[in-house]
């Protein structure tokens, strides 16, 4: 995607540099506009372009964040939440200029309620902070998307990861938000009830709506008890369909698997070479149990035995700590273990989601085109809900190869659309996959653009992102 793709924002500068110099006045330490932080801060970890902020703001209140959208709307200057920069669809980015949000400074777990089974937490809190301070109490949060996220960035593009099978996403396990709206009101989306029949879901409407409508300054999650016996194994299989057949079965039997990977051959190619590994160079399959000792033991003895029924290998799993620890150390360090084999060509991550009996299709017809295209492009995929990923690896200087990963990636979308799935199952729209997004909702892209107007109508929070024009 060239700089030229991206939409075009008219630039309010005269708004810009009276914002920049009122901001600057107020926050004094905590306001900053050197280069190397507004590029740091329109950081993506793709190939998008960088379109940098104006200035970055740190944070440390909700109060502080009001203070700071107030500023903004007065003066109509763009404002861009971000947390911890893992962007993958340029939604950090900042189109028209403005302000950066920097909210990595409200890092603090505000209470832990054990009985309640929920946490009240400060958007900068990153997932893993807040699993070691839960460490002693028996609980964990088990949203994990890979990348060390900070919970609000991870509400606001509704984040999801290997878990999600058994514990759901960010939209099952956010119980109420409070959100700083576009004219500085602050908005407390629920209560910390489990459930309530009273009125609109706002909670629900921010989970995903990527900064667009507003700045979440707090949080309540889901906490869940740590399982008593935690089993992983992984299993090979001759063929991507052997793969996915098992993982339906599985699923249609009841076996409650906590997680289910599927790494294509040549992921495991890579994966084997990275992390010193010897698995077979097929299709792998990935999985977790939890429970109780007998429980995860029966059920591994019994995903084993549909494994011999479609066609895979011996299905080897482990108990302890340090072993499980090794198995899923090496699955989420498969970007790295994908960009190590280049020294020039950058990645361009992206994902899709379609019903899991379509996998196995969406899976080996985006392999056969990645091939086709000449492109280099692992697969892995979260197949107990249909969401897989691929980095095609490109020289960002050349054109041609970029061109044709971009065209890779919009049949990859197609494909899944046509098989009724989604452009993106868990990275989010951003500015990438904005035309996707629209030809997916169609005339639902139209309401999700009337509340937008409604609620920012000066379209100054994050603007550019998720919902795209007609």
């Amino acid at each position: 995607m060239a700089l030229k793709d991206l939409e075009v924002f008219e630039r309010n500068e005269t708004g810009i540099q009276t914002a920049l110099s009122i901001l600057k006045q107020r926050f004094g330490e905590q306001f900053a506009d050197s280069h190397a932080l507004r590029e740091q801060h329109s950081h993506t970890m793709t190939y998008i372009p960088k379109q940098l902020p104006d200035g970055v703001v740190f944070a440390r209140s909700t109060e502080e964040v009001r203070d700071i959208v107030m500023v903004c709307a007065e003066h109509g200057v763009p404002i861009i939440p971000f947390g911890t920069g893992t962007s993958l669809e340029g939604g950090v980015n900042a189109p028209a200029g403005g302000i950066s949000v920097d909210l990595t400074q409200m890092d603090q777990i505000i209470s832990v309620n054990s009985e309640d089974l929920d946490a009240v937490v400060q958007p900068g809190v990153t997932r893993e902070a807040l699993n070691e301070y839960l460490r002693d109490t028996g609980l964990f949060f088990p949203i994990d998307p890979g990348a060390n996220a900070s919970l609000g960035g991870m509400a606001a593009t509704r984040a999801s990861g290997t878990n999600a099978v058994r514990y759901g996403t960010m939209r099952e396990n956010v119980i109420n938000l409070t959100v700083v709206m576009p004219d500085g009101s602050i908005v407390k989306t629920a209560n910390r009830a489990r459930k309530s029949s009273s009125g609109y879901d706002l909670t629900k409407l921010m989970v995903g709506s990527e900064g667009t409508l507003g700045i979440i300054t707090e949080l309540t999650v889901r906490l869940f008890g740590i399982p008593e016996a935690i089993s992983a194994g992984v299993c090979s299989f001759p063929t991507v369909e052997d793969a996915c057949n098992a993982t339906i079965l599985a699923m249609q039997t009841g076996i409650p698997m906590a997680r289910i990977e599927l790494l294509d051959a040549e992921m495991v190619r890579v994966i084997n070479k990275y992390a010193n590994l010897s698995y077979p160079e097929t299709p792998l399959l990935m999985l977790e149990f939890h429970g109780s000792p007998d429980g995860v033991k029966e059920q591994s003895e019994l995903f084993g035995e549909i494994v011999k029924d479609c066609g895979g290998g011996d299905f080897e799993w482990v108990t302890k700590t340090e072993d499980r620890n090794k198995l899923w150390k090496a699955r989420h360090e498969a970007y790295w273990a994908i960009k190590s084999n280049f020294t020039v060509k950058v990645g361009i991550a992206t994902d899709v989601c379609v019903p899991i009996s379509r996998l196995a299709d969406c899976v080996r017809e985006t392999e056969e085109d990645i091939r086709n295209a000449g492109l280099y492009g692992p697969i892995v995929g979260h197949v107990g809900d249909g969401n897989f990923h691929s980095t095609l690896m490109v020289d960002p200087d050349d054109v041609e190869e970029v061109a044709r990963a971009e065209a890779v990636i919009e049949r990859m979308v197609m494909r899944a659309l046509a098989m009724d799935g989604t452009c993106t199952g868990e990275h989010g729209v951003g500015q990438g996959k904005r035309k996707f997004a629209r030809i997916e909702h169609g005339v639902g892209s139209d309401v999700m653009l009337a509340i937008k107007k409604a609620i920012d109508p000066n379209n100054i929070m994050n603007p550019g992102k998720l919902i795209g024009p007609a």
